[in-house]
């Protein structure tokens, strides 16, 4: 009986409404000593009532094995103890259903009623029988006995076993409700857990495909500048051998560049991989080793990965002269310091422009303007149509992402990024980003 909904269910191992089997065997023995009781008690009240003795032990029988269905339906053993009590009979069963009934989940008001009653009915009995008693000359006492006797009699048979109902009753719902708190908190930890692994996997996704940017950035721009040199090397070795000698420094310069900056990066990613290597672990620990693995990487973030700035956009234009591509850099307003994320992103946006030249419009002539406004900055790069069809480029290979990368940079710092064909036949990129 206070056991409910879906765990009663599921704990439900025993015959019909038992929980489990010792609950029935203890029942089943109950119901039998309150059966032989009633039965005993039903001799003399067969005498006193004028019936057979024959109808009073089963009478008792009847009534005492009610005891039986106390889990079950509570209340109709404590009406039927009720019943019997005039025919002094059912003590047991009066006792004991007055304790289930009271560890039940039942209102109060029907618990106090019921207690009332067989308060009532046990002090009504006891009255009449003392003085019964006393009138045949078995009880010499005082008046005084009568009242004292009818109301210690009822407060022992009802106050004990209702006290001790109400307190193991709400025992059993604390306990009950802590065992259900901890399992939504179980619950919560797997969910928090499952989260953290989820957060997790989207910052390795984030983290690879930041990875995958500045793999292409520092590669593509880097190797294209070398690979025009290398034809322009080519083309004049024979012809100029001092301008030769010139293109193959250069071809060196960037090389170690390149090198460089590969090496700065590898060294962020072993740095990256040794902060977030963890063990797997409980769910709680879980929790709190994806923020400690999310503030590693973000500490080493920003201790290792020191990119490029704004104050070498003139140095960048300049590799792009060298390698024959005509160049015009414009800058508008007041020179000043961003932020070192937004620096890095204006200067990879220029650089992959650049290299998109080199890579489609060789030999076309190009226009870079830098614009620093009040609140932000802004950038775009231009070229004219190449003076020669596109498959008389250096044959540089493109993977397609190097617009997808510089609209994922300015997108993430809340900017905005626009690019395409113009009416002239070239091509421009633009980029507006947020000064904070």
């Amino acid at each position: 009986m206070t056991t409910t909904g879906e765990e009663h269910t599921r704990a439900l191992t025993g015959p019909w409404w038992w929980v489990r089997w010792r609950s029935a065997v203890l029942d089943g023995g109950l119901a039998l000593l309150s059966a032989v009781e009633c039965a005993a008690e039903g001799v003399p009240f067969a005498r006193e009532a004028g019936i057979p003795v024959s109808v009073g032990v089963v009478f008792g029988l009847i009534a005492g094995a009610v005891l039986l269905v106390r889990r079950k339906w509570p209340i109709a053993v404590v009406l039927v103890a009720i019943a019997v009590t005039p025919a002094e009979m059912g003590f047991l069963m009066g006792v004991v259903g007055l304790y289930t009934l009271a560890s039940c989940e039942l209102p109060r008001r029907v618990i106090g009623a019921l207690s009332g009653m067989s308060l009532l009915g046990t002090a009504v009995v006891t009255f009449v029988r003392v003085r019964q008693d006393m009138a045949r000359g078995d009880l010499t006492l005082g008046d005084w006995f009568l009242p004292f006797a009818a109301v210690t009699t009822s407060l022992g048979l009802t106050a004990p076993p209702v006290l001790l109902g109400l307190y193991v009753g709400a025992r059993r719902r604390l306990m009950e409700s802590l065992r259900e708190r901890a399992d939504s908190l179980e619950r919560e930890l797997q969910l928090l857990a499952e989260r953290a692994e989820e957060r997790a996997e989207w910052a390795r996704n984030e983290e690879r495909t930041r990875i995958a940017r500045e793999m292409h950035d520092v590669v593509a721009h880097r190797v294209s500048l070398m690979v025009v040199h290398a034809a322009a090397l080519q083309a004049v070795a024979r012809k100029d051998p001092e301008k030769a000698v010139r293109n193959a420094a250069l071809v060196g310069d960037m090389g170690r560049q390149a090198l460089t900056e590969l090496r700065e990066m590898l060294g962020v990613l072993r740095a990256g991989g040794d902060a977030v290597r963890r063990p797997s672990g409980v769910p709680l620990a879980a929790v709190g080793e994806a923020a400690e693995a999310a503030a590693s990487r973000a500490a080493v973030a920003s201790e290792a990965a020191e990119g490029p700035c704004l104050s070498e956009l003139e140095e960048l234009v300049g590799q792009s002269a060298a390698a024959g591509m005509v160049v015009d850099l414009s800058v508008e307003g007041e020179v000043r310091s961003y932020p070192a994320e937004v620096e890095q992103t204006a200067y990879r946006v220029v650089q992959e422009a650049l290299t998109n030249v080199h890579k489609h419009a060789a030999g076309a002539k190009t226009y870079v303007r830098l614009a620093h406004r009040v609140s932000e900055i802004a950038m775009q790069v231009e070229n004219e149509p190449p003076p020669e069809p596109a498959s008389a480029s250096a044959g540089l290979p493109s993977g397609g992402n190097g617009l997808v990368g510089m609209r994922e940079r300015v997108v993430a710092l809340g900017g905005v990024f626009v690019s395409g064909p113009t009416d002239a036949g070239g091509f421009r990129v633009s980029a507006v980003i947020p000064a904070a």
